[in-house]
């Protein structure tokens, strides 16, 4: 065994390119040599099949990923070429009536001498092909090949739009009282010299932008800097239009009233109308609590000497000042505890307590200094290989992910392919005078993605198609992500690694109670926001809607559930990424969905030991280790022994029903 990999850089960039176009011209011969085999069997159909797809993504993902780490001319010129033309060919594929024939055939040869791996292969490739509109006129075909090659453009020009509308703005603050508040490395990052002055610099990067919101208390700039924010990338505004009529026509042709339901097909939710009173339920349950906690925010404001009722910008400010003056917690304190590489060994070490994984450090080049890869080992063996790239920097995407590179599966020779995988954060970038030091949001954040990585790269499945986080519902992938987080403030998990990076001392059993209390510090008001967010999602993909529908729809939604109504100027949708940019469509709510999932199961660790062998072993064996070969719900049952709680939700968010 060892790992397929290569090494991808903007001096080989056209090489590749070209290897993946190559690849795009050999499937097509080698998928007409398949058609032509009188007997087909899953055998010698549908495993060469298989590693087409497997040979042409190892290929791509590469590339896709450098130019969302490391942007460049280079990267987009390239990128922007390979797009319409694999949308093209993806299309072509999954609307290959000859292909989608022979699944159904082997279906109804083999299904029940199959086992449970391809069986769950063959349902999923034949519900894709159904979905993709393989039975419809040519007409109605061409259309949807039309519609898929439009929605590709749109939705990577959305992401590019976003990118370089955060990466060209800046804030030059010239004062220090206007930034005396914030926390020394946060100061340090900001701080340059022009012309022999110095000066502040913020942007609209995450570390930097929230630096600015949480610890400056001037209103004016924090308002121009949210401003900014807010209403970055105007020209997504057209693009948003053009997306949603496109997914409406899409729907509409494959026979569905609207995407929403399209979009759900596949899900484990099985209407809209299930996922809106889902989320109804969640607001009905936390928006009394969350109004709650604002009024106590408005109030503790106007005690220290703020007039007038809170806007948007003014929320993360007091709300610091409220969780030091109530927890005794504040970021500028703990900062000093999460340097990265401290905090990473210890995630792997708790990985290793939890799980029974080692991770080895490897000398594999990387695609920037700051980013490492590491071998995963159960026992000796290894079974997996990650690229951990934490540290924000001009050219690279905001927020939080986990990439997929090769899926663990059994190629067509009998060999086993081993797993990799790349977790990116955005956290504070280390300086000559300071390491990176992560906020205590940014520690559930690490863990929330190597929930992921752990996810895909933990399978025994032997299939590509359902191994990893591959055939895993939409709105169940979020369970294992979250389910770790779960743990970040855990007591036993924090002692083993939150050590002062100056002064050696542990975090203190006093200060991880605050931090863990502080965690549900105003939850309520965090799960109306995602409330807020997933209704607006489900609502705009009933239809096709005009920009000005768009803006009508998102302010009626936060007329009635957004318990801190923004300002009018702000135009959330031009830069909400997920859903036009990502896989979130209509999908959005799958962060609670899942949350239900992930909550239950981490309380069956908490009530029963962290650290307890024979819940970890199911954990492994039932969940990590299925991967997508089996439904979701079918994996947590025999994890769990029973179906999901929502109290558990509302347990784990310290809200009372």
């Amino acid at each position: 065994m060892s790992f397929k990999t290569f090494e991808l850089n903007n001096d080989n960039l056209q090489e590749h390119k070209q290897k993946v176009l190559d690849i795009l011209d050999d499937n097509e011969k080698e998928i007409e040599k398949l058609l032509k085999i009188e007997s087909k069997t899953y055998q010698n159909f549908l495993t060469p099949y298989q590693e087409l797809s497997s040979d042409l993504e190892f290929y791509f993902t590469p590339i896709s990923h450098l130019n969302y780490v490391n942007n460049s001319e280079k990267t987009e010129e390239v990128y922007n070429e390979l797009l319409p033309v694999l949308t093209e060919y993806s299309t072509k594929m999954s609307q290959n009536e000859d292909i989608y024939n022979a699944f159904k055939v082997i279906q109804e040869r083999e299904d029940k001498n199959l086992n449970q791996e391809q069986s769950k292969v063959l349902k999923d490739a034949i519900q894709s092909f159904e979905l993709s509109g393989v039975g419809l006129e040519d007409d109605k075909k061409e259309r949807l090949a039309e519609i898929n090659l439009a929605l590709s453009d749109a939705t990577t020009n959305f992401a590019q739009n976003l990118m370089k509308a955060t990466d060209a703005y800046e804030l030059i603050i010239e004062t220090f009282e206007d930034v005396k508040e914030l926390p020394k490395p946060d100061l340090d990052a900001a701080t340059e010299e022009v012309d022999g002055k110095i000066v502040y610099k913020f942007t609209l990067q995450q570390p930097s932008f929230i630096a600015f919101m949480t610890y400056s208390k001037n209103r004016v700039l924090k308002e121009k800097l949210y401003r900014a924010y807010t209403t970055r990338a105007p020209e997504n505004d057209d693009i948003i239009e053009n997306i949603l009529a496109l997914r409406d026509e899409e729907a509409k042709i494959l026979g569905f009233d609207n995407y929403a339901q399209l979009s759900l097909a596949s899900k484990m939710a099985d209407k809209p109308q299930d996922v809106v009173g889902f989320l109804e339920e969640l607001a009905e349950n936390s928006k009394s609590q969350a109004q709650k906690e604002f009024q106590t925010l408005q109030e503790f404001a106007n005690s220290i000497g703020f007039e007038g009722a809170l806007e948007s910008w003014d929320i993360a400010y007091y709300s610091e000042k409220l969780k030091i003056a109530s927890l005794d917690v504040a970021d500028e304190v703990y900062m000093p505890y999460f340097e990265k590489e401290k905090t990473l060994q210890g995630l792997f070490d708790f990985v290793k307590k939890l799980l029974g994984i080692t991770f080895k450090a490897s000398d594999t080049n990387t695609w920037h200094p700051s980013t490492k890869a590491y071998e995963l080992y159960k026992g000796e063996t290894p079974v997996a290989r990650i690229y951990v790239d934490l540290e924000a920097r001009k050219g690279k995407r905001g927020g939080a992910w986990m990439n997929d590179w090769v899926t663990h599966h059994v190629n067509s020779k009998g060999e086993k392919v081993l797993p990799v995988a790349y977790i990116v954060g955005n956290f504070a970038t280390a300086s000559k005078e300071n390491p990176s030091l992560l906020r205590p949001s940014d520690v559930v954040t690490l863990f929330h993605e190597m929930g992921h990585a752990l996810h895909h790269m933990l399978s025994k499945v032997q299939e590509p198609y359902v191994s990893g986080i591959n055939g895993v519902e939409w709105d169940a992938v979020e369970f294992p992500s979250q389910f770790l987080e779960n743990f970040a403030y855990e007591a036993e998990v924090l002692k083993a690694f939150a050590i002062h990076y100056k002064s050696g001392k542990v975090l203190s059993d006093e200060m991880i109670e605050k931090l863990k209390i502080s965690k549900n510090f105003e939850s309520a008001l965090g799960m109306m926001r995602q409330v807020e967010f997933a209704l607006f999602d489900m609502k705009i993909h009933t239809g096709s809607h005009s920009a000005l529908q768009v803006q009508e729809i998102l302010d009626d939604v936060r007329e009635n559930y957004a318990v801190i109504k923004p300002p009018k100027y702000n135009k959330f949708q031009w830069g909400f990424g997920h859903i036009f940019a990502g896989g979130y469509a209509a999908g959005y709510y799958s962060y609670k969905w899942a949350e239900v999932l992930s909550a239950d199961a981490f309380f069956q660790f908490i009530d029963q030991g962290i650290f307890n062998e024979n819940i970890s072993k199911k954990y492994h064996d039932e969940v990590l280790a299925m991967g997508g070969s089996r439904p979701a719900m079918e994996s947590f049952i025999a994890f769990s022994g029973k179906k999901p709680d929502t109290d558990s939700l509302l347990r784990l968010s310290s809200i009372s029903k």
